[in-house]
């Protein structure tokens, strides 16, 4: 396998903070060609751009959780709005709803929802959407922001992603017209995952991204133990073994796929600097 992107995970957070560099490092000796770190608000947003800052196939999304929904003021919002303006930061959020937890009352999440999705709307930036026990009302949100700003979008650039995607293969489907792409993570590797597994089974593959949501969703060959990006090869092994297809094949289109939404195709067309070789 020579190129593979982790579309999200949060290596920013403190569970990599002894040993990020070389977390890194396992990530590009297992194939992987970019990593996209993914902020839940505006603290995790600034060192998720720091990291990208510092490495060149390392990118940054600037986000604000549902669970941190009731923290979110005008300050918040100028802030990200700000780190959206970095070319290392390649989309906006995690955002969206959360009723499943409520750590934020569900009035705030969804104003909240609608201030990214405007930051989103006047950066042209993609969205990346968090959504669990809230799938309904969710897409009516999603729905609705799509129609506005599809005939001022980049032409052939997806709206946005559904990151952990734990909805049904036609939830899925609505999600794909609407322009939107489906993020598989590890979890589909578990056995209980058959709704996850009929959804990677009906979905082109053209329409798939991969994600490892680092520090979570271990696979199930390592679960117990704190997820990173090398582990992404486990997911696209299950996901190639669902569909029959080679390993090669969904590493390469979700590649794909991963680079048309976030605007990274360099880092499909290069190996990453800490691989290349001296002259």
């Amino acid at each position: 396998m020579n190129m593979l992107i982790d579309s999200h995970c949060h290596l920013q957070f403190s569970q990599f903070q002894d040993d990020r560099a070389q977390v890194l490092e396992r990530a590009w000796q297992a194939g992987l060609s970019a990593i996209v770190i993914v902020g839940i608000d505006a603290d995790s947003s600034r060192q998720a751009l720091a990291l990208a800052e510092g490495h060149p196939n390392v990118f940054a999304t600037a986000g604000w959780h549902p669970h941190q929904a009731a923290q979110f003021d005008d300050e918040a919002r100028l802030a990200l709005s700000r780190l959206a303006e970095s070319p290392k930061t390649v989309a906006i959020g995690e955002t969206g709803l959360d009723f499943y937890r409520n750590l934020s009352p569900p009035e705030a999440q969804r104003a909240v929802f609608q201030q990214m999705l405007d930051i989103a709307a006047e950066r042209q930036l993609p969205v990346v959407i968090h959504s669990r026990s809230a799938e309904k009302e969710t897409f009516a949100i999603i729905s609705g922001w799509a129609a506005q700003v599809k005939s001022q979008w980049p032409q052939d650039r997806p709206l946005g992603v559904v990151h952990c995607f734990g909805g049904d293969l036609a939830l899925a489907l609505r999600y794909i017209q609407l322009g939107f792409l489906i993020s598989i993570p590890g979890s589909v590797t578990y056995p209980n995952a058959r709704r996850l597994t009929s959804v990677v089974a009906g979905l082109p593959l053209e329409r798939l991204l991969v994600e490892t949501d680092a520090p979570y969703l271990t696979p199930q060959s390592m679960r117990g133990q704190r997820n990173e990006p090398s582990f992404l090869v486990e997911t696209v092994g299950k996901i190639a073994e669902i569909r029959a297809q080679t390993v090669q094949e969904v590493a390469e289109q979700t590649s794909a796929n991963a680079a048309a939404v976030y605007g990274i195709a360099q880092a499909v067309d290069s190996a990453p600097a800490e691989e290349k070789e001296t002259p």
